[in-house]
């Protein structure tokens, strides 16, 4: 995500360019609502009210509808997201396994909170119900790395490592 816009930095002329050029080919047309939104959203980074309202105005959507779907579906965000995403599974096998424990220590750790990005924009933290890996539990992802059997020290060593790239 090259064009990302990160998270200290205010939605520019340039972006809204950006998102009005990807809407072109779809102007005045509904039905591509969130093949647009997924487009912006890896033009910008996240979707801000201000591409919302782009969006709604471009394909003649009502907003609430445009909000509607951005607040549905999970992969879209509202807020910047850090350039490494860590999720932690929450599912049964994980959660009883530890994965409050690891969920605490980032907070802790990082000031960071489920759904929450660190000042700095370097880590985002999501929880998520079930990566399919319940025997290695507690899991956590990082971007598109999968730890199994995640402990204090394994997550310290972990966030270490990203944070020296």
């Amino acid at each position: 995500m090259s064009n990302a816009l990160q998270m200290h930095e205010q939605l520019t002329p340039e972006h809204l360019e950006m998102v009005d050029r990807l809407i072109e080919p779809y102007r005045g047309q509904p039905g591509n609502l969130i093949q647009v939104l997924h487009k912006a959203q890896n033009q910008v980074g996240f979707l801000p009210r201000e591409v919302q309202v782009r969006v709604a105005e471009e394909l003649n959507v009502p907003l609430t509808k445009v909000y509607g779907v951005v607040s549905f579906y999970s992969f879209f965000n509202t807020r910047p997201k850090g350039r490494h995403k860590i999720s932690i599974c929450a599912g049964t096998a994980c959660y009883v396994r530890g994965a409050r424990e690891l969920i605490n220590q980032l907070k802790e750790d990082l000031q960071l909170e489920p759904g929450s990005t660190t000042e700095d924009g370097m880590f985002s933290l999501d929880l998520v119900r079930c990566v399919g890996a319940c025997g290695l539990g507690p899991v956590v992802t990082v971007d598109d790395e999968v730890y199994g059997k995640v402990h204090r020290e394994k997550l310290t060593k972990i966030i270490a490592k990203y944070k020296e790239e």
